[in-house]
């Protein structure tokens, strides 16, 4: 089972400032050789965003351990197809 991570903005620059951890984010995970995610962004009211990461069981700890997500999810394990998306 993975897990999806999510950090939560809140505020007139949560949109921003979500899109600027969700680069940041996909960075780390390519500098740290960490494979087999996704990520991306939702708006989750009127002035909340987050960004989100959906890992398998093999980096959850790493990615959990250094970026302290603020809660997350229980989500099937993406398939091959799913991990590898080159154009996203």
């Amino acid at each position: 089972m993975g897990l999806r991570f999510y950090w939560d903005f809140y505020g007139g620059s949560a949109e921003g400032t979500a899109t600027h951890f969700h680069k940041h984010l996909d960075e780390f995970l390519t500098r740290n050789g960490i494979t087999g995610c996704r990520t991306g962004m939702l708006q989750a009211g009127k002035v909340q965003f987050a960004a989100w990461c959906e890992a398998p069981a093999d980096h959850q700890a790493a990615i959990a351990k250094a970026l302290r997500p603020r809660r997350e999810e229980a989500v099937a394990e993406p398939g091959p197809t799913e991990a590898q998306t080159p154009d996203q």
